[in-house]
């Protein structure tokens, strides 16, 4: 059998590990995005008590994982599907007492799934991160009205020549579809200014992650997840967020910020209904980010950002459900 290759670095595994450390034996980690299991690795061998579930909505990641992770026998356990899903459905499930989400794309989509997830190589446009999903990358840039897709280059990857970049699509995608992610990166780089054509970042590359971000409905999941998790975690159980671009982060920032407050009524609200409790100590009062040390290695963790929040009780309060 051909050896298994890694090819993902995992994100401040170092600060993750000390952060989310379990303080009890027999504790409970959920995963969220366990990819090709780094971070499960770490956590699995440095805590021989520690217990893991480790999540992904890609079988084929998922693969990876299992055979990495193969030693730990019924230590681990693994879920193929999304986060969000997963604790729609935890009712019965045991709790947690630690949480980890890490939102990027594994370098697994970027170099071997063949989804076309890179500007960078000639793949379908597709994607996807379950290959279930009826939506792809191909109904977008095919099928989604002028204005719409303006909108979602603009809103998801806050691309400020949004127009100029579907106005060209919708052009050339008249001639012939659009079937692969090299020639839909083509179209955006000759449909942007020469100076912004030649900057510091590839002119696609915004274009792009708004695109997979609707195909996989990101920003959606990411809110609803953080609710259901901070909900299911146990009394004391601490939750860990890796955030990769400003969308992400604001989401996380605000909703433990919320959660931290004492009071979430209106100033103008006479009487408190909202409860009047935190549901959440904020544990990074600033998010950590990577040392230039990790950058120099691994320079894609660049605009990684990790928070941390801690439990507090069961209370929860009706205005945050």
């Amino acid at each position: 059998m051909e050896e298994q290759k890694f090819v993902h670095f995992s994100i401040m595994k170092e600060e993750v590990c000390s952060l989310l450390a379990p303080d009890k034996p027999g504790q409970l980690l959920v995963d969220c995005t366990m990819g090709e299991g780094g971070h499960s690795l770490e956590f699995l061998s440095r805590f021989p008590d520690l217990n893991v579930v480790g999540l992904d909505a890609d079988p084929e990641i998922q693969k990876k994982a299992k055979e990495r992770l193969a030693s730990y026998g019924d230590r681990v356990s693994f879920e193929n599907t999304y986060f969000d899903q997963y604790f729609k459905d935890y009712l019965g499930l045991p709790r947690p007492d630690r949480i980890l989400i890490d939102l990027g794309i594994s370098m697994f989509h970027y170099e071997e799934s063949g989804r076309g997830f890179t500007f960078r190589k000639d793949e379908p446009l597709d994607m996807r991160l379950n290959p279930e999903n009826p939506l792809s990358a191909s109904i977008i840039v095919n099928e989604y009205e002028e204005n719409d897709l303006a909108n979602l280059i603009y809103e998801f990857g806050e691309e400020r020549y949004s127009r100029r970049i579907a106005r060209a699509i919708v052009r050339e995608r008249s001639l012939t579809p659009l079937e692969s992610a090299f020639q839909l990166a083509e179209i955006i780089s000759h449909s942007v200014p020469p100076a912004y054509r030649h900057g510091r970042i590839h002119p696609a590359t915004r274009s792009f992650q708004a695109i997979r971000i609707a195909v996989n409905d990101e920003l959606g999941r990411l809110r609803s997840v953080l609710q259901d998790a901070v909900k299911a975690l146990n009394p004391g159980g601490l939750i860990g967020v890796i955030t990769f671009h400003s969308l992400e982060d604001r989401i996380v920032k605000h909703f433990f910020k919320d959660l931290n407050r004492d009071c979430i009524c209106p100033p103008q609200q006479p009487r408190c209904s909202c409860g009047g409790a935190r549901v959440v100590d904020v544990i990074t009062r600033k998010p950590l980010v990577p040392t230039p040390e990790e950058i120099k290695v691994n320079p894609a963790s660049r605009s990684s950002k990790l928070r941390v929040a801690r439990r507090i009780s069961d209370f929860w309060r009706e205005s945050d459900v």
